[in-house]
């Protein structure tokens, strides 16, 4: 019987798979306690819940879902777009950020194409390019940061995507406005550079890069919902670019991506400003609580932009499951090529404070050096 790989197109024979953080749900299950039990600090998630107003209506949407959604999005595209200054044509949505990074991948990769990402970055523009048979150009990342200019030499002929997260994902670090400044006069005019700035909200003074969509630069803008506004679960994410690029994405897009439920509580979100402050409150004192703990426990860390922390703790998937042993997801990096690493979310203070007490609890039986 012939195997179905000689059928199957055959750059997905050795694609990566995305790993997400391991589910609340399941690690109850296996260890047979109760979900509630369970801390889960793996996944970058929003420690305060959703916003109220968006559960409110959702609970509302939930009436009309015999009802085909709005397949443009209208008036959540012209919230969005007020909101940052753009108009209603330089946004589209997408089902979670995730989809839109493959729109990008289908309308401007082929085979021979190359695609320039940093070392440790979000590892899902890897899987975008390699789905649609592109090469990855990956450029080093010594101290865990992009560096725009070693990204800048990865450019050839063939590039037709940049992918930037800033602040990036796992690392955290973040790339100030003067370096992005100096980049973006370099970039040649046959690359698409995209802005993945999922953790935007979570800064005091983040930079500022609509300046180019505004300009009419290839240049795209990626963010979503699914982080300071609580609605992981939902998928919505979107994308700001000028008009033609927009175009461009909306013919890669499937008909009704994006739930009628989603949109009425994206809608409802971007107006609870009240629940963005509390996130950010929360995120910014846990983070700096995760941060001088990690200092008086003697481990390395990356002092992180967003809402989690990379943590040096020697055997990243070991302490990956003892933590787990103690009711405490976090994230090992292995398929980040970090196999020394874990990735901590920032939790609720309380959350924070089991961790770190399982934290040290591990790291007794297995010091980092």
């Amino acid at each position: 019987m012939r195997s179905v790989w000689e059928l199957a197109n055959p750059q997905l024979k050795d694609q990566i798979v995305y790993e997400p953080g391991k589910p609340i749900e399941e690690t109850a299950r296996e260890l047979g306690i109760a979900p509630e039990d369970i801390v889960k600090l793996a996944s970058n998630e929003n420690p305060l819940g959703p916003s109220p107003l968006a559960v409110v209506a959702m609970r509302e949407a939930v009436g009309n879902v015999h009802l085909y959604p709005d397949g443009s999005g209208y008036y959540l595209r012209e919230a969005i777009a007020k909101r940052v200054g753009v108009a209603r044509e330089n946004v589209i949505l997408g089902n979670g950020s995730n989809e839109i990074i493959e729109f990008l991948a289908h309308a401007f990769l082929n085979r021979g194409d190359t695609a320039v990402v940093s070392q440790y970055a979000f590892i899902a523009y890897k899987i975008a390019a390699t789905l649609f048979d592109a090469a990855v150009i990956e450029t080093p990342s010594p101290d865990y940061r992009h560096h725009l200019n070693a990204m800048l030499r990865g450019v050839t002929s063939n590039t037709r995507l940049i992918l930037i997260a800033n602040p990036n994902n796992p690392t955290g670090t973040l790339i100030p406005q003067r370096e992005i400044d100096d980049f973006m006069n370099q970039v040649p005019e046959h690359v698409v550079t995209v802005f993945d700035e999922a953790y935007y909200e979570f800064l005091d003074q983040p930079p500022d890069v609509l300046q180019y969509v505004r300009m009419g630069r290839n240049v795209v803008v990626v963010r979503t919902f699914s982080k300071i506004h609580g609605l992981a679960g939902v998928r919505v994410g979107y994308a700001m670019a000028p008009a033609p690029i927009i175009e461009v994405l909306q013919k890669a897009r499937e008909p009704f991506n994006v739930s009628s439920i989603a949109q009425a509580g994206a809608l409802a979100a971007l107006q609870d400003k009240e629940h963005q402050r509390r996130t950010k409150e929360t995120v910014d004192a846990g983070r700096a609580y995760l941060e001088k703990e990690f200092k008086h426990l003697g481990v390395e860390f990356i002092p992180g932009a967003a809402n989690f922390v990379m943590v040096r703790v020697g055997d990243g998937r070991r302490t990956f499951q003892e933590m787990l042993a103690r009711k405490v997801i976090v994230r090992p990096l292995a398929g980040y090529g970090l196999t020394e690493w874990v990735r901590i979310s920032v939790g609720t203070m309380e959350q924070n404070e089991r961790c770190i007490s399982a934290l040290k609890e591990v790291l007794k039986t297995n010091p980092t050096t």
